[in-house]
């Protein structure tokens, strides 16, 4: 049985170059091994065959792809990797089966990787210390749920590109000293630093923007997970901050609500009427809330509970567009609070795109419903409902300035390229905007809700978090 024996965890040029080899051999994938060099456990095995590979070709998505699957902790990622390049040679498609189960769980290991880069990213958090020569520098230690200490690095560098500082890992450790990036074997959890004076300032501001009102534990436990706590100075706050949320929230209601100043009344009222662009449309998030409240630019007012603007920074490099507020959006005033934001919540996590750095907004900001006997059914709005309300997208759209923007069904896509879109048949492509921001479409999560067939909802849910991903990545790569 031939064995691979691979010079680190990472050696995704090994692995590259034993794969051609076996490929060519016609190897079956079961009758591989592939491990890391220095083990001896298979020393009897079959040597590699030593066959020409010749003239081989795989899609430019496949190496993409292997080159991040390679970074995963499985230990069957390398095995994976070879089983998709085998079919790849009689399914030159593959890779777009979504719903393929090999295909589903690479991309999967991919957005695990991704996401492990991400929450590298966000959790760092570095201690002064002094270097050999007692200059001042500052060290962190991390431990990744994937090996992407070297992926991250350049981010690192680019960041603090002034702060001579050290990043260590299990698996490896990255040095900057202000010029060059050096890369060393991993550390030991012994040779952590320990906490330094920044961190009590760092756990005042922390406490300062802990918003109760917003509090939602499991989703802070997912966006934070628990294993990165120890390394994170403000972790010691979250069950204080937990426990005193209740009854800071019953008080914040308690005190009556602020008026907006009359400059942004003002601006709210002239946005509200129909008229040209010109001296009328908003210049802030603020604006725009405090117009949809006087908005009449349909009839849609009339039996809604409120408008519903837009949520998210005022720079967020992805924009995702949905539908209109449901009957929980709608009582709330906030978009993607019920049944459909859970789904969207739990496909963003999964996709690995931090929701707090995304702007969530909808074609339509009012509800538009039928009553049958208590209940308020959604009803789709109609073109000259989605025209009218585009003005408040385009709003938004300006202020925050997306670089790719999400529609999510048929409606949203109406609303952001200006006509149908074909949305099984478009996933994946963008197409360039008027405001130069790229525009994507994809399913709206209402209708993964709505697929009865287990397997049809599990393959569309998969194409969902796929499609995301894709966003994301695309806006990764216009930022």
């Amino acid at each position: 049985m031939p064995v691979v024996r691979l010079a680190s965890e990472t050696d995704f040029d090994g692995w590259r170059a034993a794969a051609r080899a076996l490929r060519a051999a016609r190897v079956a994938p079961g009758d591989v091994l592939w491990t890391v060099d220095g083990s001896e456990l298979f020393a009897a095995a079959e040597a590699l065959p030593n066959a020409d590979p010749g003239e081989f070709r795989v899609p430019r998505d496949f190496m993409a792809l292997a080159e991040a699957v390679a970074r995963h902790r499985s230990n069957q990622r390398f095995d994976l990797l070879y089983r998709l390049l085998v079919r790849l040679e009689s399914e030159p498609n593959l890779l777009r089966i979504a719903s393929d189960p090999e295909v589903a769980k690479a991309r999967a290991f991919v957005r695990q990787v991704d996401q492990a880069a991400h929450k590298m990213k966000a959790f760092v958090r570095f201690r002064r210390v002094a270097d050999a020569e007692g200059q001042e520098a500052y060290a962190a230690w991390f431990e990744p749920a994937h090996r992407v200490a070297d992926l991250t690095a350049p981010f690192f560098a680019r960041r603090f590109a002034n702060m001579r500082f050290s990043i260590l890992t299990p698996d490896l450790c990255v040095h900057w000293d202000t010029e060059r990036l050096v890369l060393a074997p991993g550390a030991d959890p012994a040779d952590a630093p320990s906490e330094d004076a920044l961190e009590d300032a760092w756990r005042t501001y922390y406490a300062s923007i802990f918003n109760p009102a917003r509090l939602n534990p499991k989703m802070m436990r997912k966006e934070m997970p628990v294993r990165y706590w120890r390394n994170l100075p403000e972790a010691r706050l979250i069950p204080e901050l937990i426990a005193r949320a209740e009854a800071q929230v019953e008080e914040m209601v308690r005190q009556p609500a602020s008026e907006p100043s009359r400059r942004i009344v003002r601006a709210a009222q002239r946005a509200s009427r129909d008229g040209p662009y010109e001296g009328h449309a908003p210049v802030s998030l603020e604006e725009v809330a405090a117009g949809l409240d006087a908005c009449r630019r349909c009839e849609l007012w009339r039996d809604a509970t409120q408008g519903v603007p837009g949520e998210g920074p005022g720079a967020a490099r992805l924009m995702l567009v949905g539908e209109q507020p449901g009957d929980q959006e709608d009582l709330a005033g906030q978009p993607f609070v019920g049944p459909a934001g859970q789904v969207l919540d739990k496909a963003l996590a999964a996709a690995g795109v931090p929701r707090a750095e995304t702007f969530v907004t909808n074609a339509v900001k009012h509800f538009k419903h039928e009553l049958r006997g208590k209940r308020r059914l959604h009803k789709t709005p109609d073109q000259g409902e989605v025209a009218a309300c585009r003005w408040w997208l385009d709003a938004e759209r300006r202020i925050v300035r997306p670089r790719v923007v999400l529609a999510l069904g048929g409606t949203a896509a109406q609303a952001v390229f200006g006509k149908p879109m074909p949305v099984a048949r478009m996933r994946q492509q963008a197409i360039r905007l008027l405001d130069q921001s790229q525009g994507v479409v994809t399913y709206h999560p209402s209708y993964l809700l709505r697929v009865p067939d287990p397997r049809a909802k599990a393959a569309a849910y998969a194409m969902f978090v796929e499609d995301l991903g894709f966003a994301w990545a695309l806006a990764s790569q216009a930022a």
